[in-house]
């Protein structure tokens, strides 16, 4: 008998509300969201459409003012700061600007996000070389950020992203800062993740053209899912 999975993320009437002064501001209104196991879904939306509240609300950066959002199975609105933080390491975060350390190398880098595991200095350094090896920047590994272009420094980014085994990648506009030529070859990458190694994928952006590449197209306007549409490929 197979046993059902639970869900990456489900989001089940999410509502969230910011106060602009004594302004109540509906980001979201009542969202309803599934991602299973090794989907990848892109959200999609232009300016305001709540998808920059989404990504906040699914990488366990901030709580829904209402509804339930579950996270692995965990519900974050009953986390305290504590357990949002060890949450969030389920989580790879890779964001349109790089964020890398300039001083440290390639390796250093995806190594860096290792040092709060449980691992030998041996084995964060065998991992992070067979990371920067998987996203195929083998010959890469001691070169610092400003001696990589930006596809390059990307993909040291996805590297580091999956350097702690996380139940999905979060991307936000992941393409935005390189090249459409550079845009590419990460959007290939990020596809080659999804189907041959079955990482989870979460892909937040405004460019259409990326979106088309996901399995599940979620579009968004005015804090509301307007159209999901599960995309064959």
């Amino acid at each position: 008998m197979s046993t059902k999975t639970i869900p990456v993320v489900e989001a089940i009437d999410v509502k969230k509300t910011y106060m602009l002064g004594k302004v109540p501001v509906e980001a979201l209104r009542g969202v309803n969201l599934k991602v299973e196991e090794g989907d990848f879904v892109a959200i999609l939306g232009p300016s305001g459409s709540g998808k920059s509240t989404m990504l906040n609300l699914i990488g366990a950066l901030d709580k829904p003012t209402s509804g339930t959002l579950l996270i692995d199975g965990v519900d974050i609105s009953q986390l305290n700061d504590n357990q949002l933080a060890q949450l969030r390491l389920k989580i790879g975060f890779v964001f349109q600007f790089f964020n890398l350390i300039p001083r440290l190398t390639a390796k250093d880098n995806v190594e860096l996000s290792m040092s709060i595991a449980n691992m030998s200095k041996s084995e964060r350094k065998n991992r992070a070389i067979g990371l920067l090896e998987t996203v195929g920047l083998k010959d890469r590994v001691n070169h610092k950020p400003a001696e990589l272009s930006g596809g390059q420094q990307q993909r040291v980014a996805i590297a580091r992203a999956l350097a702690n085994n996380p139940k999905f990648l979060l991307l936000d506009e992941p393409t935005g800062n390189v090249d459409s030529k550079t845009a590419s070859e990460v959007l290939a990458l990020i596809r080659k993740l999804n189907v041959e190694d079955k990482v989870s994928i979460i892909m937040v952006t405004h460019d259409q053209h990326l979106a088309r590449e996901a399995t599940k197209i979620v579009q968004m306007f005015d804090g509301e899912i307007t159209t999901e549409v599960v995309n064959k490929q």
